[in-house]
């Protein structure tokens, strides 16, 4: 199994992993790109989605709820929070994009015991972590503050020579406080998009 997934630049689905294609149990993830008049719907009936809208305008359908021309990013790096929303299985959910636009698509099993919901940007904490080349710019869009059966979604922006996640850590084991069970995926875009990213994982053996 290769820890990376590579970005396509043709099509829909830029990114695309699943349980199964990661060799784990829970955790998914999509990007998709949407040219504008285009359309996209899913129903998902054992997980709960997180659509995090990264760039461009859409309005999102979700039962019988809709939220109309949404959104006020052109790019991942501009400095302000996303528009996202949470919607829960067994219900049928539809984005269509009146620009061109990208959305990321994060689920996770669940139930259903939450409704769908709108996260506009004023309603999500940002905040500064880390100290002198440490330092990274929190923007938790789901949490583990605000509802969700099983999904946390976080957007970092780590500056220039910068270093993320940390202190080193890593999550295999159900140890409270220490250590936490987590299937992570890391989503990451560069600006100037010759940059590079170096990102280190532990072996089993650590």
């Amino acid at each position: 199994m290769t820890l990376l997934a590579k970005n396509t630049k043709q099509g829909q689905d830029r990114v695309l992993v699943t349980p199964e294609s990661a060799g784990w149990t829970y955790v998914g993830f999509n990007v998709k790109h949407l040219n504008v008049g285009e359309v996209v719907s899913k129903l998902e009936t054992n997980k709960e989605t997180c659509i995090v809208l990264l760039s461009g305008v859409v309005t999102i359908k979700a039962g019988d709820q809709t939220w109309k021309e949404i959104g006020s990013r052109t790019s991942v790096f501009d400095e302000r929070a996303p528009y996202a929303a949470y919607i829960p299985p067994h219900q049928t959910w539809e984005v269509a994009a009146h620009t061109d636009v990208e959305i990321a698509i994060c689920t996770a099993p669940a139930e259903g015991k939450l409704p769908a919901r709108l996260i506009e940007p004023s309603m999500i904490k940002r905040s500064v972590r880390g100290v002198a080349t440490n330092t990274r710019y929190i923007t938790d869009i789901l949490p583990q503050t605000e509802p969700a059966e099983s999904l946390l979604v976080v957007e970092v922006r780590t500056p220039q020579s910068h270093s993320s996640s940390y202190p080193p850590h890593k999550h295999d084991q159900d140890a409270i406080p220490e250590e936490s069970i987590l299937e992570e995926t890391y989503y990451h875009r560069i600006n100037p998009q010759q940059g590079f990213v170096f990102q280190r994982v532990y072996t089993d053996d650590r």
